[in-house]
């Protein structure tokens, strides 16, 4: 690490408050860049230093928030942005010229109405770079006209330190409560939950963990879900919880489940399936059994039988868990090799060597 600050690198990015996986992959690029002596300045409203801290695991040496520039003028914007060597943002359709020395578009929704390839915006984004998430993000927008390359995202290093715990009987589910886009379906593993309990006796006793953050406008769903299982006392509901407290559900949970993509049709409506999958590969790092909906990123991340489960029908899911249940030696298998998987390819390391072949800062 470089000892004095040399150069400077900037963040946009209108959906940054949502702190999911998306915001966790471009804030990482970030750090790497300030490990590496940059000094980063974040174009936000607020001060997000303390919840970046406890919602995502990630601190800077050198960071500066700035008021947020999407309603400053072309002039002032480029008079601003010319002061930086790298300027990241995240589009929400709208695209604008950016005079900092060289511009990185961060693409994490694979949805063809951000990615129009108007004049326009060809004149807008000449001189910037595009990066994604994940190969099926990339599929699309190299389908779409925008050449691309991809950074997948890293795992923090806390999912790698600890040796598995022992596992209780508990299924857990993570993600923010939404309905729109690629939403976590939570109302499809509650469903499936309890028809589980009623066909398969042997995971009678199970609980089932739904953790996520919860927005304002997200409430509605979110109580929605909780007065459904008001009646059931083995669904448990986390919101808007620590790092930690996350981190100890992973690592005392037997089976992970993710519904991203339920019922989506992939190929015309690729935004509303899961884009790769970070919570899934937390799962995985933790030693759970990692059963995810086979559509979008998850296929990307999971080998189904080797290193998780790859499912689209109820009992394919349930079948698939009662083997590994009667089969101590099958769940350590799997176990062992999720987490090489995610350690080899996903850990942040890895990460760091990427981000600098693509981004060379």
């Amino acid at each position: 690490m470089k000892s004095t600050i040399t150069k400077k690198a900037a963040l946009y990015d209108p959906y940054l408050d949502v702190m999911g996986g998306g915001e966790n992959h471009i804030l990482s690029i970030l750090k790497v860049l300030d490990e590496n002596g940059y000094e980063i300045t974040v174009f936000w409203d607020e001060d997000l230093t303390e919840e970046m801290r406890n919602k995502l695991n990630i601190s800077f040496q050198h960071i500066t928030f700035k008021p947020s520039i999407s309603k400053s003028s072309l002039l002032s914007r480029s008079k601003l942005l010319k002061e930086f060597d790298m300027f990241f943002y995240v589009t929400d359709g709208s695209y604008f010229y950016s005079s900092a020395k060289q511009n990185i578009i961060f693409c994490m929704v694979p949805n063809k109405k951000l990615y129009s390839p108007s004049l326009m915006n060809k004149l807008k984004t000449y001189n910037a770079q595009f990066i994604t998430n994940s190969q099926f993000t990339s599929k699309f927008l190299t389908s779409w006209g925008f050449k691309n390359e991809v950074i997948h995202p890293s795992i923090s290093e806390e999912f790698f330190t600890e040796n598995i715990k022992i596992k209780s009987k508990t299924i857990l589910i993570v993600g923010r409560f939404f309905t729109h886009l690629h939403a976590k379906r939570q109302d499809v593993g509650i469903e499936w939950f309890q028809q589980l309990k009623k066909s398969h006796p042997t995971f009678a006793d199970y609980q089932l963990i739904l953790a996520g953050m919860v927005k304002k406008e997200d409430e509605p769903y979110f109580n929605s879900l909780q007065s459904n299982c008001a009646d059931d006392s083995s669904i448990v509901f986390k919101s808007n919880i620590s790092f930690t407290e996350l981190l100890n559900l992973y690592r005392s949970s037997q089976f992970y489940w993710h519904f991203a993509g339920y019922g989506v049709d992939e190929i015309n409506q690729p935004e509303n399936v899961e884009h790769l999958g970070i919570t899934p590969l937390e799962a995985m790092a933790s030693g759970c059994i990692t059963c995810a909906y086979g559509a979008g990123g998850p296929k990307e991340i999971i080998t189904s039988g080797e290193n998780g489960i790859l499912f689209t029908k109820q009992d394919e899911l349930y079948h698939q868990m009662s083997d590994l249940l009667f089969s101590q030696s099958k769940r350590d298998e799997m176990i062992q090799q999720a987490r090489i998987f995610v350690q080899n390819t996903f850990s942040y390391e890895a990460f760091k060597k990427r981000v600098v072949d693509i981004l060379k800062p």
